[in-house]
């Protein structure tokens, strides 16, 4: 059942004013089971999230979040309130993600009663904002059922454009240590200032190697953000702290880059978060083929940002969605109309095209 413009824009506008600021995924996951039950698919809750399957066998599946970050300041509307404006529609997550939702939902139904040789899955999933907790409860219960994932559709904002891979994320402790003491003693004593080791070791981790680019990734990243050190302005400090920010490639494995960070630096290295894993889809693998059938002329390239493609593992995937990526988070967000019915139209020729390349 394909749904018409007029409704895929009009579904559109009714998410936008359905708040979903993550944790209160609630309402808007209650719209929209309603929604599909009404165009006669049978879809479930897992916690906030909605699932809804059609057809048999191993799984494509279209993935995108419900939940949206607070309202930043400088809003000068309603986040919740839509009036379109000369083609553009205003609202909070009108662009990151709804616009793929609004889409997603529309190709979905547009297949659900055709005979795909394929398990077409819809996940509208709660929790990408802050810790992937939809998508992770949604792969788990695709597997309790036995169904395997060949191939992950993530609606983000890219234009359309076709994101063939996406860096992991670890993030690491550099931790220095020292001897504590008076200030003023500190040069008659000898005592080792933590922070001062601590500053070594930062500039020495400019110089590790990690290894060639990866070619749409680039290379390897590792940003110093926090810096913590001392407990009063006379003492000298016994320990010294650094959070490391590492984007990952699959050009190293976890612990190669754990290894090598802890071979230039004299502190510890502790791994405090390692489970976003990068991501590289072939471009000639069925799935990027379809896409780029269904969107000629996109482009094909490397994401430094997160989603939750991260957790998906192995399966090809691609990322891609209506909106610009530049727009999320910010002030009035918007999206035109013109892309929510572009993302709808992309949507469902992807999934056509790949039926006709795996059947």
């Amino acid at each position: 059942m394909r749904l018409p413009e007029r409704e895929v824009l009009a579904l559109h506008r009714e998410i936008v004013e359905i708040p979903s600021v993550s944790g209160t995924e609630g309402a808007l996951a209650d719209f929209l089971e309603a929604k599909l039950r009404r165009h006669q698919a049978t879809p479930q809750r897992v916690g906030n999230s909605v699932l809804a399957l059609a057809g048999q066998g191993p799984v494509l599946l279209l993935d995108t979040h419900l939940d949206t970050v607070p309202p930043a300041p400088g809003w000068t509307r309603d986040p919740w309130t839509v009036t379109p404006e000369a083609g553009k529609i205003h609202g909070l997550g009108s662009n990151d993600a709804k616009a793929a939702v609004a889409g997603m939902v529309a190709a979905f139904l547009a297949f659900q009663d055709v005979a795909l040789p394929f398990t077409l899955a819809l996940a509208l999933v709660e929790g990408e904002e802050t810790k992937g907790t939809g998508t992770q409860a949604v792969l788990e219960e695709l597997a309790r059922r036995g169904l395997a994932v060949e191939g992950a559709v993530i609606g983000e904002p890219t234009g359309l454009d076709l994101a063939v891979a996406q860096k992991g994320l670890m993030v690491l402790e550099l931790v220095a240590r020292g001897t504590a003491c008076h200030a003023a003693h500190a040069a008659t004593l000898g005592a080792v200032n933590a922070a001062r080791r601590l500053a070594h070791d930062l500039v020495a981790l400019e110089r590790v190697d990690f290894g060639p680019p990866h070619e749409h990734l680039g290379p390897i990243t590792l940003e110093p953000t926090q810096v913590k050190a001392g407990t009063a302005r006379n003492v000298v400090p016994a320990e010294a702290t650094a959070i490391l920010d590492v984007r990952t490639t699959p050009a190293l494995e976890r612990e190669e880059i754990v290894r090598r960070i802890r071979a230039a630096v004299a502190g510890e290295v502790r791994v405090l978060s390692d489970r976003l894993l990068p991501q590289s889809t072939p471009v000639g693998l069925p799935l990027i083929e379809a896409a780029r059938r269904a969107r000629p002329g996109a482009r094909v390239y490397g994401s430094a940002t997160l989603s939750d493609m991260a957790l998906l593992g192995g399966p090809p995937a691609v990322k891609c969605g209506p909106g610009q990526s530049e727009r999320s988070h910010t002030p009035d967000e918007f999206v035109l109309e013109s892309e929510v019915l572009d993302g709808a139209q992309f949507y469902t020729r992807l999934v056509g095209t790949y039926a006709e390349l795996r059947g």
